[in-house]
């Protein structure tokens, strides 16, 4: 699936130089009353960039979602029906359903101005970034391999591992208060790391592809995390369903605005791995290798770089940043391991990625806006009778538009990135 995996962005692309039409001795290009346009191709990068198209891909999204909305409201049927006599009713039943409905969305995403209390009005702003800490933690695993063109899109299995090890660490052991978290958070990085550090073994000694490989070990992850919900040493003592004892006090993640609020530590922790990912990828050695595998195996093999090393390191690191996610799930938010620990990050994770562009700060704005549509989505639900799988076909759209880009530009008809434009303009077009 290397079509799939994202490459450089298309701002970062160096134009070629244009060959040289002034040969020695002729006249300079501004006594002929031309001079080179450089604001016209500033405005060519900005319309061809990549977070342009990420951008409008979101509104194009939000766009279908509101169609959806209308569609599916008792209101709009009815006054659809009369629409010839009286239109304005069509359009007024839209709006306000449409509108009701988003703003039911941001109010419980971001603030809700209706609430008693400025502590409940900021509650939905605090869920969003609770929700939002496994999404950037797994949607750097999936970014940081995408860098290295490899599809990890067995994060689903690597949070699962992850959580499974810190939640042993975090129920058997008796340690001081801040070691526990420490040991706990280690071992959901270990877990993770090593479960996802076998789909790179395979890629780099056998050629196996790791889409299949990780397909299959996230299935393997969830029935061995089933099975073991089942056994005496991970099951609930006195309990039949397949849940584990509560953590110990001191292997959980603090919450950081106290017990009001479900937000912990692991959101620090997620903004800690943006930096150290972005550091990873921009200013260290390894980071380059990884890099230069992405963008030409090849190439980068000729130079002396061991891509097969590479394949295993960055698969390894990748799944110790989606077994962090796992740790933020079981010491964060549930504090207890079930075999539904890892929800559908996993999956969402690879949506947050393509939509960041694989870039650490696109991640992490992408975590957040995929954490608000899931915290915002129950209150719309609640508030205005909308569905909630309206928020699924938002996100389907977005993964839908960002994989066929051709599709967003030809909407809004943008410039093709590294299409050539003219190199120079009269000078009374410039001022002009």
């Amino acid at each position: 699936m290397s079509s799939a995996t994202p490459g450089p962005d298309a701002g970062e692309q160096t134009p070629s130089a244009a060959p040289d039409s002034n040969p020695p001795g002729a006249t300079p290009p501004a006594a002929t009353g031309t001079e080179p346009r450089d604001r016209g191709s500033v405005a060519h990068q900005i319309l061809s960039s990549s977070w342009l198209l990420s951008l409008l891909a979101l509104v194009v999204a939000l766009v279908v979602g509101a169609v959806l909305i209308a569609a599916a409201d008792p209101r709009v049927q009815e006054a659809a029906g009369y629409f010839f006599a009286r239109p304005g009713d069509l359009f007024a039943a839209v709006g306000q359903t449409v509108g009701g409905a988003y703003a039911a969305l941001f109010q419980g995403a971001v603030f809700d101005a209706n609430a008693s209390t400025f502590t409940r009005a900021i509650r939905p702003l605090t869920e969003t970034l609770t929700v939002a800490t496994p999404l950037i933690l797994a949607g750097l695993a999936v970014a940081l391999a995408f860098r290295a063109s490899l599809f990890n899109i067995g994060a689903q299995g690597q949070i699962i591992l992850g959580a499974t090890f810190a939640a042993w660490i975090g129920f058997t052991l008796q340690l001081p208060v801040g070691v526990h978290v420490l040991v706990a958070m280690v071992a959901g990085i270990v877990g993770g790391a090593l479960w996802a550090g076998i789909p790179g073994v395979l890629r780099a000694k056998t050629g196996a592809h790791e889409v299949i490989v990780t397909i299959m070990l996230n299935y393997i992850a969830l029935y061995l995390v089933s099975y073991l919900l089942t056994t005496a040493a991970f099951q609930r003592p006195g309990s039949a369903n397949p849940i584990s004892p509560m953590l110990e006090s001191t292997a959980l993640y603090p919450r950081l605005l106290g017990s009001g609020f479900r937000l912990h530590m692991g959101f620090l922790v997620a903004l800690a791995a943006v930096a150290f990912v972005w550091w990873l990828l921009n200013r260290s050695t390894v980071g380059f290798r990884f890099r230069a595998v992405g963008y030409n195996a090849h190439a980068a093999r000729t130079a002396g770089i061991n891509v097969e090393w590479s394949y295993i390191l960055v698969m390894v690191i990748a799944g110790g940043l989606a077994g962090l996610a796992g740790t933020a799930q079981v010491m964060g938010t549930e504090r207890v391991l079930t075999a539904g620990i890892a929800a559908s990050f996993g999956f969402d994770a690879i949506t947050v990625a393509l939509l960041g562009r694989s870039r650490p700060l696109g991640v992490l704005f992408a975590g957040l806006l995929f954490g608000a549509l899931r915290a915002g989505g129950v209150t719309m639900q609640s508030r205005t009778g909308t569905p909630i799988d309206i928020v699924l076909v938002v996100q389907s759209v977005i993964v839908l538009l960002i994989a066929a880009p051709p599709l967003v530009r030809s909407i809004f008809r943008l410039p093709t990135p590294g299409q050539r434009r003219p190199a120079t303009t009269t000078v009374k077009e410039a001022r002009a």
